[in-house]
């Protein structure tokens, strides 16, 4: 069944509403009073454990994020997601979320993020979060400050008596940093949603969320995309606090 899963990313338009990378992973001891399943019963030690966690998790999780989809939006959302996998050689390890033509929500993961994977929660974790974004209409909201940037700097470009170049530069910069300027709060947005869809399908959004103890730390760059791994994880915690 995993194979039908599988296939090379067609052209997708709109925003990617999110990246995550992650590293090979490594054992991360548990927490005290961490109430998450016995890592000897559930790690997953090969790549074809990994695949079949993958479509176990995505059969469970898929119709709980769509209902999660339903309640919290209008009619006009569509919340048929279709979640694909991105099996091309040499890809990094990432998942996003974006909207095909027809604005069905597409959630992809590359096949090296599924392989490293340290156990199911994680998969479903980045599953739910990716899910998240489009509920809250990340995507949407990404491109109306993109155009707000744009607008913004090409009328300064222009009252300070640029010329066309200088406009089109303006408004290209513009519209990078307009995109930029709510991602980490996306993000995080992101992660309290994501982490309600997790266990809401059954999977412990706290051992999900343990791979950010092993990606890159972002920090809290000026014009980042992602938070800092301690504020992802402080968000996750305080969630499932108040579930």
């Amino acid at each position: 069944m995993f194979k039908r899963l599988v296939q090379v990313l067609v052209p997708i338009v709109a925003l990617a509403a999110c990246d995550v990378t992650t590293t090979m992973p490594t054992p991360v001891p548990q927490t005290a009073g961490q109430t998450s399943r016995s890592v000897a019963t559930d790690q997953l030690r090969t790549s074809d454990q990994a695949e079949r966690a993958f479509v176990q998790v995505l059969q469970q999780l898929e119709p709980v994020a769509e209902r999660e989809c339903r309640n919290r939006t209008t009619q006009s959302v569509n919340c048929d997601f279709r979640i694909v996998v991105d099996d091309r050689a040499n890809q990094p390890a990432n998942a996003y979320q974006t909207l095909d033509k027809s604005n069905r929500p597409v959630i992809v993961f590359t096949l090296k993020l599924i392989q490293d994977a340290y156990n199911a929660d994680e998969i479903a974790f980045v599953m739910g979060h990716e899910a998240a974004h489009h509920i809250a209409g990340h995507i949407a909201r990404q491109r109306q400050n993109a155009v707000a940037g744009a607008v913004i700097f090409a009328g300064l470009a222009t009252l300070t008596g640029g010329d066309a170049g200088a406009v089109e530069s303006a408004q290209r910069l513009g519209e990078q940093v307009g995109s930029r300027t709510y991602s980490k709060e996306f993000e995080l947005e992101a992660d309290a949603l994501g982490t309600i869809i997790t266990h809401r399908a059954g999977y412990d959004p706290l051992r999900g969320a343990e791979f950010f103890t092993r990606i890159p730390d972002p920090g809290n760059r000026f014009l980042g995309t992602h938070p800092p791994n301690a504020s992802r994880l402080d968000v996750v915690r305080r969630t499932v606090a108040g579930l």
